[in-house]
């Protein structure tokens, strides 16, 4: 099958990378991803916060054009004809805004990790700028890219479950259970807030549930009254939240996330419940979503089956019994990312399910959310608007 990207340009759109050197588990995944599909080749580089290892580095991994500094290589590549589409952004979250924003300024779409900013301002700045342009952001929620996630939203969407009432998601993780050697050496980037941002736990996998659950649903929480923590005895950054959630028509909401769950691996899931019945999705077990009806049978749907939505099987690659996960659910971002730049670029007609990937505005809000619980808890979790933090 001819590929879309190429019959449409007559070339793959072309990545330059910005973080995620080799020992980065974030950059292998944003690499494969772009290239899983074959909508992009990954052109140019900067792979280290050291200008020589970044040109080493990009050398030794193949990438065409490696560069001393993310400035360097946004000046450079917008100079060349044949310079690249996107710039996908993997650097500790406190550089986001300056380089995005640079990169917007000369015309690049843009792929950036989560959370968009540390700074609810600096968010809001960046939406004003690529809401002016003609530039396309995509904020990297990888878990809106699971086939499963995306049937669960068009069910809610075609009102299978009636009126939404009450959500839960929780996420929880086990690999910081114990104080680990970087941050007794205080070498990891994640635990300095000045880096990663005022709290660890809502910056780095708190706002995945935040954006999860607004997705599927379609709805924002109106306000919240959040509780955070560090568990584990001698670390400074937060590794617990619970919060509590409202929302306009009266539903309800929790959500239980930590890094410090001894025992746990991964554990992310969602269950949401309406007037007629609820779902439930485990990320552990991405390809299933659990569907209960007043007066039905429980059903299991499994991805590439009969009967799902259209928005799961656009992003659906191989028939029902064979799995599909991360890396997957991630290459559906930059394939929904691609289709968008390519509708652009020829002058033809997307498709509005193209549009499903998470955007500057999903971006912002994240940083609002981390805003309003952080706020909430500091007034020992009064309840807090997100409309007065955004």
């Amino acid at each position: 099958m001819t590929n879309p990207v190429i019959k449409a340009l007559g070339r793959k759109l072309r990545l330059g990378v910005i973080g995620g050197g080799p020992s980065s588990f974030i950059g292998i995944v944003h690499r494969g991803a772009s290239t899983l599909e074959e909508y992009y080749e990954v052109s140019a580089g900067v792979l280290s916060s050291n200008p020589e290892k970044s040109v080493e580095h990009a050398r030794e991994m193949g990438i065409e054009r490696g560069y001393a500094t993310a400035q360097d290589m946004i000046l450079a590549e917008a100079n060349r004809d044949d310079g690249v589409d996107v710039i996908a952004i993997m650097t500790p979250n406190n550089s986001h805004y300056s380089i995005a924003c640079m990169a917007a300024d000369h015309g690049f779409h843009i792929m950036c990790e989560k959370p968009l900013t540390n700074d609810l301002d600096e968010a809001m700045a960046l939406v004003y700028k690529i809401q002016a342009s003609s530039v396309e952001c995509c904020v990297a929620y990888a878990y809106s890219g699971y086939p499963m996630v995306r049937e669960a939203r068009a069910i809610i969407e075609a009102g299978e479950l009636g009126e939404v009432r009450m959500v839960q998601c929780d996420y929880v993780q086990g690999h910081l259970a114990e104080l680990t050697d970087s941050e007794k050496t205080n070498t990891n980037w994640h635990m300095d807030p000045a880096m990663a941002g005022p709290s660890l736990i809502l910056g780095d996998i708190g706002t995945h549930c935040y954006h999860l659950a607004s997705f599927v649903t379609g709805m924002v929480p109106a306000e919240l009254s959040a509780d955070l923590a560090s568990i584990v005895p001698g670390r400074e950054a937060d590794d617990y939240t619970g919060i509590l959630t409202r929302y306009k028509n009266n539903a309800r909401g929790s959500f239980f996330i930590t890094q410090a769950a001894a025992g746990a691996d991964h554990g992310l899931y969602l269950r949401v419940f309406g007037s007629k019945g609820g779902l439930e999705w485990h990320q552990e077990q991405p390809n299933q979503l659990l569907v209960r009806r007043i007066g039905q049978p429980t059903q299991l749907l499994q991805k590439g089956g009969p009967g799902l939505h259209e928005a799961a099987n656009r992003v659906s690659r191989i028939a029902v019994g064979h799995p599909e996960g991360y890396r997957e659910a991630f290459a559906n971002l930059y394939t929904d990312l691609a289709e968008v730049i390519i509708a652009q670029k020829t002058g033809v007609k997307e498709n509005p399910l193209a549009r499903y990937f998470p955007d500057i505005q999903d971006g912002a809000q994240g940083v609002a959310f981390v805003r309003a619980a952080i706020n909430s808890h500091q007034k020992n979790g009064e309840w807090v608007s997100l409309a007065s933090n955004a």
